[in-house]
This record gives C-alpha cells, sequence and structure tokens, in this order.
C-alpha cells in the first residue's frame, strides 16, 4: 500500500478546521511555512516525519488517524470515523447513509468481479 498524501492532507485540514486553527497559526505552531502546510493539506507535498509529528501534536491527532487511509491496520480508525459521523443524525439519515453504503458495497464488489472476469 502506498501513502496517500491527498488523505492525509485532508485529515490535517479536516483537524484543522475541527479547532477552528488559522492555515497560518498551525504552520507557525509546527514550525512550517504557511506555503509547505498548503501544500501538504492539498496533497501536493510530501513531508518529513519530523513535520508530521509536529503537526499531530499541534493539533492532538494521533499518527494513526492521519495515516488510516495508507495503512492497512487503518480499518479501525475509519469505523469510528463512520461512527462519529453517524453520531449527529437523525434515524431517518442514519438508515438512509447506511442504505446508501450498502448500494456503493454492492456496486464496488460486482464491479471487482467484472474486473476479474474480464481479467480472465
Amino acid at each position: 500500500m502506498s501513502i496517500d498524501y491527498i488523505d492525509i492532507g485532508s485529515r490535517i485540514r479536516n483537524g484543522r478546521k475541527r479547532k477552528n486553527m488559522p492555515q497560518e497559526k498551525l504552520a507557525e505552531l509546527a514550525a512550517l511555512s504557511v506555503q509547505h502546510l498548503s501544500g501538504i493539506e492539498n496533497g501536493k507535498t510530501k513531508f518529513s516525519f519530523q513535520s508530521i509529528v509536529r503537526i499531530a501534536n499541534v493539533l492532538e491527532i494521533s499518527m494513526d488517524e492521519l495515516l488510516c487511509g495508507s495503512l492497512v491496520q487503518g480499518k479501525a480508525v475509519m469505523q469510528n470515523e463512520y461512527a462519529e459521523m453517524l453520531a449527529d443524525c437523525s434515524p431517518d439519515e442514519v438508515k438512509l447513509i447506511i442504505d446508501l453504503t450498502k448500494v456503493i458495497k454492492r456496486s464496488i464488489r460486482e464491479k471487482r468481479t467484472e474486473v476479474r472476469l474480464d481479467a480472465s
């Protein structure tokens, strides 16, 4: 599995927004330039391990939360994220989201099967 820089950048941006922190403040606290942080958040700039640790510490986010899209064992983090997303939904919204998720899952699996059959 490769590193998904776009997913990591999106998680950093979301964490920063949850803390109502401007990009300039996070850059300052993480000892990065605003341009470098912007590139990281957009998934266009690679980062050092030291930089991602500083960002995680400033945002008070665990490394596994930031990297879960690139980790084979990231499923538990994503399941928690899904549960948090549903937490403020009405029962009707939860049902709709679950129904849509089932349709998406079925479609993904059907496409995967079609690709395997085409390759045979």
